[in-house]
């Protein structure tokens, strides 16, 4: 019996390309730009050129190189400065968008310009046809605030170049298997990455498209231009193999934005950072996920730094309710000069889920408590809002304050019925008479009512000063006592044996 035919696996590659990427990194977080005409410069005063634009400012008459001096001539055109930080922000982001569609993603990005291929194939099942994925593909990207094209080809470098070629940043191509030369055919040689060189020389040939390219003959070709011109008509007629070689994007919800002008209004700030949040929940959501925390890092004019950290109770991505938490936050702790640039890093969490029975009431929202604590923090202060902890301390009264959190454990854990004595500490102390036998308290007057002694656990001795454990100061008695009138009190006693004086101290409930 002979060996079964070796099927050669099948290949399907979907890019996306997004062109003038430093314009459209700076434009995703300033949608009040996004429909006028806007430039990036680059570089050093007085020697700005521009590096990237919009469509809007291309049809004014604007180019790439084009000087800060030439640019004031026009003066509808907003100029924004280039920023590197943002640049790789937004292009960590888009990758991580293609990341959702298939964990095999190629970065071929260049400085003006974000592209990447993904390798689609065996994915249809999850994400319908080629068609159908392009166009969520496309979708979820422009919900970044970045317009792009996106071709889907059998051959990796066809659809780099019928996604570059696209007339529309907003196009969707897609060629059949066996059709990538009659698809490449119209398009320009810019598609491809030629070298000064080789361009002067298909423009002294005559050759303006891939069609052209493609009709050259390969022996004739390749004694001019050597292997390198056979490369090129192997990828005009979209026949070059590639070697995938998918990077490993990693997930890290953070945005960044360098401000144009310095910022002290907080107001103004909001504006900024609601637009931010929303780039955050856009991404937490395409994950199923909800920001479980906030911290936002916000750059000082001097070069100082203002952090702040927003934790809810519940994983939410509610924007509103971000933004009325860190509005509260930034007005009970004010930075103390202008802002000159801002970054926010979120937490991941599980989306909150409540399930009701059919007659149970509604029960109020758990986001109204994270909006009522916050406005209580503002006025009394961070340390006196939660739950108190003991302090592993010899001090009589050390506790502390954490934020209120939700436990975790096993529902049998939180539904526990154990029932526990509360304690009331009474502050500051009240003195109380104490009428002893055997050195133990038989009966004691507290608040106008007298109290004979059923019970009484002690002595158990303290020191007012823990580092001198040779000086006992204080005497506690645990009692229990009873009222003439038949009223239990629970409570504790403690005798300063210094002074002599009795006084209670805390009730149980």
């Amino acid at each position: 019996m002979g060996r079964p035919p070796v099927t050669k696996p099948v290949e399907l590659y979907a890019c996306l390309y997004a062109k003038e990427f430093p314009a459209q990194a700076l434009l995703r977080l300033r949608p009040e730009l996004r429909h006028k005409p806007c430039a990036v410069m680059e570089g050093e005063p007085p020697l700005q050129q521009v590096c990237s634009l919009n469509s809007k400012a291309r049809a004014l008459g604007v180019a790439h190189g084009m000087t800060r001096v030439e640019i004031d001539t026009i003066p509808s055109v907003a100029v924004l400065q280039h920023s590197s930080v943002e640049d790789a922000c937004a292009r960590k982001t888009l990758l991580e968008c293609a990341g959702t569609f298939s964990p095999r993603v190629e970065d071929r990005s260049n400085d003006n310009a974000f592209l990447c291929v993904i390798d689609i194939a065996g994915v249809e099942t999850l994400f319908g046809p080629p068609s159908t994925l392009a166009k969520n593909l496309q979708e979820q990207v422009r919900t970044l605030g970045v317009a792009a094209s996106v071709a889907v080809s059998s051959n990796f470098h066809a659809a780099i170049c019928l996604a570059r070629g696209a007339s529309s940043r907003n196009q969707v191509a897609i060629i059949a298997p066996g059709q990538e030369r009659a698809t490449l055919s119209l398009l320009p040689l810019a598609v491809l990455d030629l070298s000064v060189a080789q361009a002067e020389t298909f423009s002294l040939w005559g050759i303006r498209t891939l069609g052209m390219l493609a009709a050259l003959p390969e022996k004739e070709l390749i004694a001019r231009m050597g292997q390198e011109g056979n490369r090129l008509r192997q990828l005009a007629r979209g026949e070059h193999p590639h070697h995938f070689l998918p990077g490993e994007p990693t997930f890290r919800l953070e945005e960044h934005m360098e401000l144009d002008t310095p910022v002290e209004l907080l107001e103004s700030l909001l504006f900024v950072i609601g637009v931010m949040l929303k780039q955050l929940i856009v991404r937490a959501t395409a994950r199923v996920l909800a920001l479980s925390s906030v911290t936002i890092t916000l750059q000082l004019e001097g070069g100082a730094s203002h952090i702040r950290l927003v934790r809810p109770a519940l994983p939410t991505n509610d924007l509103q309710l971000w933004i009325k938490l860190l509005h509260l936050d930034l007005e009970a702790h004010p930075p103390q000069a202008a802002i000159v640039s801002l970054a926010l890093t979120a937490e991941p969490g599980s989306t909150s889920k409540i399930q009701l029975g059919l007659f149970s009431p509604q029960l109020p929202e758990p986001m109204r408590l994270d909006v009522t604590l916050a406005h209580i923090r503002a006025i009394v202060g961070d340390d006196c809002v939660g739950r108190a902890l003991l302090k592993d301390s010899h001090q009589t009264d050390g506790f502390r304050m954490e934020p209120f959190t939700v436990p975790s454990g096993p529902e049998s854990e939180l539904n526990s019925n154990q029932h526990r004595a509360a304690t009331r500490q009474i502050r500051p102390a009240e003195n109380v008479a104490v009428t002893l036998q055997a050195k133990r308290p038989e009966a004691f007057s507290f608040r106008e009512k007298r109290y004979a002694v059923e019970h009484a656990y002690g002595p158990w001795l303290a020191s007012g000063d823990w580092w001198s454990p040779t000086l006992w100061s204080f005497e506690q008695w645990d009692l229990v006592a009873r009222s003439h009138d038949g009223l239990l009190l629970c409570c504790c006693l403690v005798r300063d044996l210094t002074g002599g004086c009795w006084q209670m101290v805390a009730l149980y409930d």
